[in-house]
């Protein structure tokens, strides 16, 4: 066991994975056969083609993994859009954040609502703390999501650098359910989409109009990944927000919209920069109340809700 350790380090070490990714990747040699049976798994498996680790339930030591980066005395941002009447998904969102999202950790969360006094008292724990950022309503959800990533990449360039190590951009239509920890830290952290995890790729929902700036083409792709739950470092969270806000203005001069709007181009950035580290749908599900068979430990999971009646058009 220890040989095979010694050359997991020294093939981590050449391959340029983070210490997490280390530990991950020496569990996943363990469990990796198992996984489809005892995991309720996929054909994801637990390493992509590009030797990134997959982080499934069993696939990490949680109390190794939080003393390492507790040593660090890292800071996590974490950045929340509740516009509207998504004001309404806050205070689950908060409440079992403070339960399961990195405890024992410094967060800053940064929520960005067009109702301020919307937002609910939530007693916050040690070390972690809510700032509240006033944006402009909007007329279209559309234009909410696409907004998020220029405010992303400014939040980032101008407050972020002397004040968080990571960074997570989530939903706020979501809860938590489980463990969200240290284990999902790395460079450039992507997270499977929920709907698409056991589609084939020709089954991806990718933007395919060559007009677009999010264009993939037939054939080509990893994964499908969403826009609901993204992180990592900042420099590397910084330079994809600022590459698909770019790519956002080129497509709105030439009156094209991608599909899924900034989550085609979040897939295209990810299909030519790869990310360091994927999650997968443990740590984001579709509705909690949707059957679950497939991935039994949700950690986190969008919550039910009428889109007709909370999005401002359809």
């Amino acid at each position: 066991m220890r040989r095979q350790s010694v050359h997991f380090f020294l093939f981590g070490m050449f391959v340029g994975l983070s210490l997490s990714g280390l530990i991950l990747l020496s569990y996943t040699s363990w469990f990796r056969n198992q996984q489809m049976d005892e995991l309720g798994g996929t054909d994801i498996g637990s390493l992509t083609p590009w030797l990134a680790p997959v982080v499934w339930e069993g696939t990490f030591d949680s109390i190794m993994v939080d003393s390492i980066f507790k040593q660090q005395n890292i800071t996590i941002a974490t950045t929340v859009f509740a516009l509207g009447k998504y004001t309404r998904f806050l205070k689950d969102f908060l409440e079992s954040a403070e339960e399961h999202y990195f405890v024992g950790f410094r967060v800053h969360y940064h929520l960005f609502t067009d109702q301020p006094k919307a937002v609910p008292e939530v007693k916050m724990g040690e070390n972690h703390h809510l700032t509240v950022r006033r944006v402009p309503s909007l007329d279209r959800w559309q234009d909410i999501s696409m907004g998020r990533m220029e405010i992303l990449e400014k939040l980032i360039k101008n407050e972020l650098a002397n004040e968080a190590d990571y960074i997570f951009c989530l939903d706020v239509d979501t809860k938590f359910y489980g463990r969200w920890g240290a284990e999902s830290l790395g460079r450039l952290v992507g997270v499977i989409h929920p709907w698409f995890f056991d589609y084939p790729r020709d089954q991806f929902t990718y933007e395919r109009r060559p007009e677009s700036q999010a264009f993939i083409p037939a054939g080509e792709g990893d994964y499908y990944y969403t826009a609901a739950a993204f992180g990592g470092s900042l420099d590397d969270v910084h330079n994809l927000t600022k590459t698909c806000w770019e790519q956002l203005k080129i497509d709105a001069a030439n009156s094209i919209e991608a599909i899924w709007h900034e989550e085609s181009h979040l897939n295209k950035y990810f299909l030519y920069n790869k990310p360091s580290k994927l999650l997968s749908p443990e740590y984001l599900w579709r509705d909690i109340r949707i059957s679950s068979g497939q991935v039994k430990n949700i950690r986190f999971s969008h919550v039910a809700k009428n889109n007709a009646e909370v999005r401002p058009n359809l």
